[in-house]
């Protein structure tokens, strides 16, 4: 019976899978109690976590026992990948469990800002009739969407931007221009800078790495088409915030949502308060109801399968 530390939220159905087998501790306030989680990492065999449990420093020493390291989620910019290996720690990822629940939120944040029309319910309800300044929204089908980063995510999005009508093109920098997805996707293989220029929505669907960080400064949103949409689920730190304020203020970008942030939570920002066409979420891209089940399940089978 092996002991698992399980940090931040998990569906308690999966939470009572793995504690039909082993010895399990559940708590997912842990990850704001720093000396009770490097106490509890001490006796750990698995630790689960999502993205707010920093597997590094301290807390990566104190794993003297664990073998598993269970993510609830797919990004791993949180966890030392290489200090786990070099410790003898599986890292396990939840790969696609949260696809369905990421794509969503992008293709809604993309009708709701080419369209513009989804802001005036206090307008209206307080008597003003804006109904000249929103008649001019544009229309999804017929618009390209810019795909940067091609995996189960990007892929899943570009499938629900075609069944709208869009035209879909993308940019990974891990897969050749003849890469069989391209020709099983019907999506157009581009370079990044084709991709940026040309495309209506640009939505970002890579880890945080050197390669990426900073990657859409001020010259690559200015490099975007006039008018264009900008669509973050990723990670904070790829898209310089301030940098999409100025060109949602000026206009030169259509619109712009942000689900991911440098810090979180992130700390006040006035540059993005009261900032024309812009939407932000608290990280909640990929979770879902269903979103988490399926991700809190294929863990808990993974991490069992592991075990066994």
């Amino acid at each position: 019976m092996a002991r698992i530390v399980i940090t931040e939220f998990m569906d308690e159905r999966a939470v009572a899978q793995l504690a039909a087998a082993h010895d399990v501790l559940y708590d997912p306030l842990l990850v704001d109690d720093m000396p009770r989680l490097i106490t509890e990492a001490q006796k750990a065999e698995v630790l689960i976590v999502r993205n707010r449990t920093q597997v590094r420093n301290a807390l990566l020493a104190a794993l003297g026992k664990c073998r598993v390291v269970g993510r609830l989620g797919v990004g791993l910019d949180n966890i030392d990948v290489s200090g786990c290996e070099a410790k003898g720690i599986e890292v396990i990822p939840a790969t696609g469990a949260n696809a369905l629940s990421v794509a969503e939120y992008v293709i809604a944040s993309t009708m709701m800002l080419l369209r513009g029309a989804f802001t005036a319910t206090e307008a209206v309800a307080g008597g003003q009739w804006p109904r000249t300044a929103l008649g001019n929204g544009r229309e999804t089908a017929g618009k390209t969407l810019g795909v940067i980063g091609f995996g189960s995510i990007g892929q899943m999005t570009a499938r629900m931007a075609q069944g709208l009508g869009m035209k879909v093109m993308a940019f990974d920098a891990l897969l050749r221009a003849d890469a069989e997805v391209f020709k099983q996707t019907g999506v157009a293989c581009s370079s990044l800078d084709k991709l940026i220029s040309e495309a209506d929505v640009v939505t970002l669907h890579v880890p945080l790495v050197d390669s990426t960080r900073g990657l859409f400064n001020a010259a690559r949103i200015a490099a975007m088409k006039k008018g264009a949409v900008l669509i973050n689920t990723s990670r904070g730190h790829i898209v310089d915030l301030p940098a999409v304020a100025a060109a949602l203020r000026s206009g030169h970008l259509g619109g712009a949502a942000i689900d991911v942030f440098d810090a979180e939570p992130l700390p006040a920002d006035t540059s993005l308060q009261n900032c024309p066409n812009l939407l932000l979420s608290p990280h909640i891209s990929g979770v879902t109801f269903e979103a988490n089940e399926r991700v809190s399940f294929m863990i808990a089978d993974k991490v069992l399968r592991s075990l066994a």
